[in-house]
């Protein structure tokens, strides 16, 4: 019970044995485990849209594993259901996972990362092409003293700016007291993440992204990668269900290639399940950076990205890095 609390203190803050290797020798196949119903969890949002697939071919019987599939609009639900073995695996914030991770003593691991950059620079003008034309103007912002703060801060650090002396971020509770901002002034300048930013371009008809702050990132060439989403799992069920972990990842990759190579029926199926309005994904959906990333592509760029956060406060990983372990099948 103090774990649980110490991982719910931290996520507020932020918020804003194994069996030995089969002898290769032999012909021998593994013995198949016992079976059970995988309890999965997702965002409302970018991290949750490349599991639809999945969820609505689970629906269909059409899935070797069995599911559970659980929606939430606040990642910090997913940490109490995960510390108690309420839920088995839980898309969620990148760097929560590693909050997690060292507030339970290792009790989870990152299987993937499923989304990358969704934030982007919009305004209603013209004067805005590069993040060196940030310089000066005031920016209406979310994710105060979270990854969206650190992002904006690295990059323009990375790009010779500083962000308490060159612009001023103007840091508001929610997407919707942005869009406040931006609706009543023709000069404003906002950082917003998808796919509220498409929403928002569809409410204010003269909105344009500006800057794309994943393609910003990808620009530095620094050997890590601007992570938003990762799927983590319990540590105990990925020792007592490896075969079925392993058939839900080949799962969740065909359901994230679906999502990214039909545009329109993924679309039309996350509206279904309440995971983005289906006309404001259709729209979204190709800005959202939905991934596959496993292995050690997964640990490298997860690796840079929170190194980068643990720089710009520890607080944020949750004090330190992951340890090798973190990194499931890496």
């Amino acid at each position: 019970m103090k774990k649980l609390l110490c991982v719910i203190c931290a996520v507020c803050l932020l918020l804003c044995g194994c069996a030995a290797p089969a002898d290769s020798s032999t012909d021998e196949t593994p013995a198949e485990e016992a079976k059970t119903t995988i309890r999965v969890g997702g965002l409302t949002g970018p991290t949750a849209m490349g599991m639809v697939k999945l969820m609505s071919d689970s629906d269909s019987g059409e899935t070797e594993n069995s599911y559970e599939f659980t929606l939430q609009s606040e990642a910090v639900a997913f940490v109490t259901e995960l510390a108690k073995g309420e839920i088995d695996i839980a898309a969620v914030p990148a760097n929560l996972a590693s909050v997690i991770y060292n507030n339970t003593d290792g009790g989870v691991k990152v299987l993937a990362i499923n989304t990358l950059g969704v934030l982007y620079v919009v305004e209603r003008g013209d004067s805005v092409q590069s993040l060196a034309d940030l310089a000066g103007k005031t920016i209406y912002a979310t994710g105060a003293g979270a990854a969206p703060e650190y992002a904006l801060r690295y990059l323009l650090s990375e790009n010779g700016m500083d962000a308490d002396k060159d612009i001023t971020i103007q840091w508001c509770a929610d997407t919707t007291e942005a869009l406040s901002y931006i609706a009543k002034d023709a000069n404003a300048v906002a950082m917003l993440p998808q796919p509220f930013a498409t929403s928002a371009q569809m409410q204010v008809s003269d909105l344009r992204v500006a800057i794309d702050l994943n393609a910003e990132w990808e620009k530095l060439r620094n050997s890590s990668a601007m992570v938003t989403g990762a799927l983590v799992v319990r540590s105990e069920f990925a020792e007592k269900y490896p075969q079925q972990l392993e058939k839900f990842m080949a799962e969740y990759e065909a359901s994230v290639s679906f999502v990214v190579n039909n545009t329109e029926a993924a679309a039309e199926l996350m509206g279904q399940y309440e995971i983005v309005k289906t006309p404001v994904a259709l729209k979204a959906l190709p800005y959202c950076n939905i991934t596959f990333m496993s292995s050690d592509e997964m640990k490298s760029a997860m690796e840079g990205y929170l190194n980068v956060l643990l720089k710009m406060n520890p607080a944020a990983v949750g004090g330190k890095l992951p340890e090798s372990d973190f990194y499931y099948g890496a």
